[in-house]
This record gives C-alpha cells, sequence and structure tokens, in this order.
C-alpha cells in the first residue's frame, strides 16, 4: 500500500508516524517543507521517497505534489496528523480522488461554532456559542447569554488566543485583542464551568476501537496563564468504571455525527454542576506527544496500531491498561536562562522507578513563556498502577523539583 504523509519531520515526533507505517508494511512518500537532507537519517531510511514543497498548507502547491505522486504510483491513501494540515489534506484528498477524511468533516472538526451547531442539533449538550464577525455580535450574545464568556479563535486549537471574559468592560478590552475590533471573526462560547479532560480514540469505519481518557489538572485556561503552576494531564487505567460511560457514548455519538471514519481523534469535555458537556473534538492525534503517554502506560506501540488500522482495517493488540500514566510540565520562576535544578536528586531517589522518561533543558537553555505549552520547558512522563498514587507522585514532583532561571 502507497501511503503519502504529510510532513514527516516536524513537529519533533512525527517521525513516529512514519516509522509505525514502514513498520506496517506501507510504502511511505512523505510531503515536506524541508529538504530531504534535512530530514533526520532514520527518517529517510523509513520513506520510499519525498517530494519538497514550499509550503504543506498550501493547497496547490500540496495537490500539485500529490497529482505529480500519482503520475509515478497509485496513491490509497493520503495522511496528515497536525492540526493544521488536515484541511489541506482533506481538500487535496478530495481533489485527488484518495480516500479518508472529507472536508466537510475536516470542516466541522476545525470551525467550532459550526460544529457545535452540527452536534446541538443532534442532541449533542454543548455550551452556547455563536461566529462573531462583528463587535456588534459578541456584545449581543454577551447581553442573551451572560458573564463569564470564552472568547477564541474559530480553528485555534488548545488555549491559543484564548480569553475568559468577566464583564462588559474585558468584552470590549479582547474585541480590540482577539482582532475582532479588526473585522476577524472569533467564537464566542459560554463559560462552563466544571472539570476539563478528555478521551482520545482509533475509530475505524467510525467505530471506535481504542480509546484512553485523560484529566487536566486544573484546566488548560487557567494552567497556561498562571506560572506557578506545574500542570499536569493523568491518564487513567480505570476506563470501564462507570462514571466514564456517559463520556465514552459521548464520543461514539459525535464521531457518527461529524463522519469521522478511520482516524484518530481528540475530544475535549467539561464536567460540572451543568454535567457533562461537549466542547471541542479533532480528527487527528492528541498533541503534546501524548501517544508516547498512552505507550507507556498500555505497554504497546499506538503508532503501529494506526499505521496497521489504516493498513488492514483492523488494529492487531488492545492497550493492557495495567498502568495509569501523566505527564506534568515544569515552568522556570521567571523568563531568561535556565540556571539550575534543585530537587531533581529526591525525586530520583522517591521516584525514579515511575519515571518513564523527563526533559531538563541544560543551564543556560533560554526560557520558553508560560503559555508556549507543557512541553516548552522542563517535563516528566510518569506512570504507576493506582491512578491515585500517581497523581500524589506528580504533585510531589511538581512541589519539590524547581526550574531557576536568570
Amino acid at each position: 500500500m502507497n501511503i503519502i504523509f504529510i510532513e514527516p519531520s516536524f513537529p519533533h515526533n512525527q517521525g513516529q508516524f512514519v516509522r509505525a507505517l514502514n513498520a506496517a508494511g506501507a510504502s511511505v512518500i512523505g510531503i515536506g517543507e524541508r529538504p530531504v537532507d534535512h530530514l533526520d537519517a532514520e527518517v529517510r531510511r523509513w520513506l520510499h521517497d519525498y517530494v519538497q514543497v514550499h509550503s504543506v498548507v498550501d493547497e496547490p502547491s500540496l495537490l500539485k505534489a500529490v497529482k505529480m505522486i500519482q503520475g509515478k504510483v497509485w496513491v490509497d491513501r493520503l495522511e496528515a496528523t497536525v492540526e493544521a494540515h488536515i484541511m489541506p489534506a482533506a481538500k487535496v484528498r478530495e481533489a485527488a480522488g484518495i480516500p479518508g477524511t472529507s472536508s466537510r468533516t475536516a470542516f466541522l472538526c476545525r470551525d467550532k461554532p459550526a460544529m457545535k451547531e452540527v452536534l446541538r442539533r443532534a442532541g449533542v449538550p454543548c455550551a452556547k456559542s455563536t461566529r462573531a464577525e462583528s463587535a456588534e455580535d459578541a456584545r449581543d450574545f454577551a447581553a442573551a447569554v451572560g458573564y463569564p464568556l470564552i472568547i477564541k479563535p474559530p480553528s485555534g486549537a488548545g488555549a491559543s488566543g484564548t480569553f475568559r471574559v468577566g464583564d462588559a468592560s474585558q468584552l470590549e478590552s479582547v474585541i480590540k485583542e482577539s482582532g475582532l475590533a479588526q473585522g476577524h471573526a472569533v467564537a464566542v462560547e459560554e463559560f462552563i464551568e466544571g472539570h476539563e479532560g478528555y478521551i482520545d480514540t482509533l475509530s475505524i469505519d467510525g467505530e471506535v476501537q481504542q480509546e484512553f481518557i485523560t484529566h487536566y489538572y486544573p484546566n488548560v485556561l487557567e494552567a497556561m496563564r498562571e506560572r506557578w503552576i506545574s500542570p499536569q494531564m493523568a491518564t487513567t487505567n480505570r476506563i470501564d468504571a462507570p462514571g466514564y460511560r456517559e463520556v465514552r457514548e459521548m464520543t461514539r455519538k459525535v464521531i457518527k455525527v461529524l463522519g469521522i471514519d478511520t482516524s484518530a481523534t481528540h475530544m475535549e469535555w467539561f464536567f460540572g454542576p451543568k454535567g457533562l458537556k461537549f466542547s471541542e473534538i479533532g480528527c487527528r492525534p492528541p498533541g503534546v506527544g501524548q501517544w508516547d503517554v498512552y505507550n507507556a502506560a498500555n505497554e504497546f506501540d499506538i503508532y503501529f496500531e494506526w499505521a496497521f488500522a489504516l493498513m488492514h482495517g483492523h488494529v492487531r493488540s488492545q492497550p493492557s491498561r495495567r498502568f495509569a500514566a501523566g505527564m506534568i510540565a515544569l515552568r522556570p520562576d521567571r523568563d531568561g536562562i535556565i540556571r539550575d535544578y534543585s530537587g531533581v536528586d529526591e525525586i530520583q531517589q522517591r521516584h525514579g522507578d515511575c519515571i518513564v522518561t523527563a526533559h531538563l533543558p541544560d543551564p543556560g537553555t533560554p526560557t520558553q513563556p508560560v503559555d508556549a505549552g507543557y512541553m516548552a520547558n522542563a517535563w516528566f512522563r510518569v506512570r504507576h498502577p493506582d491512578y491515585d498514587r500517581l497523581r500524589h507522585i506528580m504533585d510531589d514532583i511538581g512541589q519539590t523539583l524547581k526550574v531557576h532561571a536568570g
């Protein structure tokens, strides 16, 4: 089977998808923005061929490259795993007659107001929301729904460009800061109080074959605003517990309504006083290397399972659920240059057998801002058979290990 994979070298874990496709028996043809001799040596070895384009999100360039490849070999699939690549890939896939995620599904999984409108009509509980194309649209929505509100880009990912608005004065400030005053559309949503988490799946022909549930501590918006917080993402190995039944059922309904076929998915949710609420979904794997956390927790290779599913229409093995696993991000105490660390030896002595991997940038490395994300500075991945013990270990890491900058 010949599979085109978009952008095999960036971000850093893209090579894992290429490796898995190669291991599953695919002839992998990469399309990317770097010259071929700038690719990692292992990635070059896993690729059967490679075509460089000036931008993988420029649809004419991407289509031209795909047509050139089709002139040489039959192309069975065209795959992308990065949020920004999903829509261009879908449009080119349709133009080139290659099966896979449709442009309708890609659009609904990227445009938050449209996504929620379709799901509300299907009976999926969502926050009240609208697309605001003018300041007056946002003011009208605020008058109808009340505060607090969330304002974010219609197609943004994570907490990037997201604002919490508590009153009319803040709304006027965010109208300017978000670009709405300059004519840039935004998504405006009712703020949902509650705990935030996500469920990731590997679905084949619209049916969930593998799934994983992860909790945020604290919720993302708070975590991306406060330097003192060492945010955690904890993946449970208690997925069969009755309390998860509702979110698992919701996920299956969302996948069917949006027409997601054979794809990885990443669905965010809230649970609070108003019950379970859908937040958003992407027809792609999660970010921040979360599949590596699932591998550590379940003693298998989800990258290979994804590739095998594309090749053969079924998975080869199921997750063991032997471990709960998680990631904790550690922020420098200020912006500048990393000077040193404290508490590393204590954490190694207490929890070394539970630490899967860690990233501690060398002293002298420039720090990254708090809102740059969970993997921007130092981080640990940890696992333990008991979920509550895992949480305790990550709390201890966050309280003990400090990143000093100057």
